[in-house]
């Protein structure tokens, strides 16, 4: 059995650095390139973030070339009884879009270290400056979970009693005072909470802890099937991460994001 088998969805800096070398850890890092040469946690693979999405306008956060991210999968040594600890240096939107891409795998043996890198380093914790070799070929895996909404989704399902929309974006973004697309606003009946709101900044970023409180009172509840977005799905990595942690059932990201809706010319639009 692993030895992360019992453990969380978020784990804590004294959790992993007791396990760091569990034959079964990918860990993977995907803060900046030069954050990353600074120093990083002791065995970790660095992953460049440009590398899981698409990275082309109108819409870059959408999937990557999918060969493209086996080829990823496959230098990080990808394998059916792998546990993956994932971490960032913005307490988890990377982190989380990485995981989502897990999940649209199939694989959900992953962690993710509450805080990310500034919990490590909060705890004055090892650093190391050693890059761990590429491990292997691409490997064949495909997307096979329901957890990926599109634009096409959203507009079957818009009026759907049991569909909740999570913008994950700025108050500015939502109202359309802040504008990143060729229209600004929000996508009709979306829910605005700001990412960072779920984090506790005095506690090294890491979620809130009455964060399922403050879902609660902003009608982000877990009966609804909940979409979540941001511009790109990034900041919305770090919401989809939130649900999954809290244990929500039916929790989906729109990749496509408002730089998709935004500049789509026919997407409903509020503001």
């Amino acid at each position: 059995m692993s030895v992360f088998a019992d453990l969380p969805l978020l784990i804590e800096p004294a959790e992993l650095a007791s396990r760091l070398n569990a034959p079964e850890l990918i860990l993977v890092d995907l803060t900046p390139a030069a954050r990353y040469a600074e120093g990083h946690i002791p065995g970790a693979r660095h992953v460049d973030t440009r590398r899981t999405q698409l990275g082309q306008p109108p819409a870059p956060g959408l999937l990557p070339v999918w060969s493209d991210f086996q080829a990823l999968l496959g230098e990080l040594g990808h394998r059916a009884d792998a546990v993956y600890v994932l971490y960032d240096d913005e307490g988890g939107p990377w982190a989380g879009r990485f995981g989502w891409l897990l999940d649209l795998i199939g694989h959900r043996r992953w962690h993710h270290l509450n805080g990310g890198l500034q919990a490590w380093l909060a705890e004055g914790r090892e650093l190391s400056g050693a890059v761990p070799a590429p491990v292997g070929a691409p490997v064949g895996v495909q997307p096979v979970a329901d957890v990926l909404a599109s634009r096409e989704y959203l507009l079957a399902h818009l009026h759907d009693d049991d569909l909740l929309i999570w913008d994950a974006r700025s108050p500015e973004e939502y109202r359309g005072e802040k504008v990143l697309a060729a229209r600004g606003g929000h996508i009709p009946g979306a829910i605005n909470l700001n990412w960072t709101d779920c984090q506790d900044p005095a506690r090294a970023l890491r979620l809130r802890a009455d964060l399922s409180e403050l879902l609660a009172a902003r009608g982000i509840t877990p009966d609804k099937t909940i979409v979540t977005h941001c511009q790109t799905h990034r900041r919305s990595g770090f919401t989809y991460l939130a649900m999954r942690a809290l244990g929500y059932p039916n929790i989906k990201a729109y990749a496509g994001s408002w730089s998709e809706w935004g500049n789509h010319p026919d997407t409903p639009v509020e503001c």
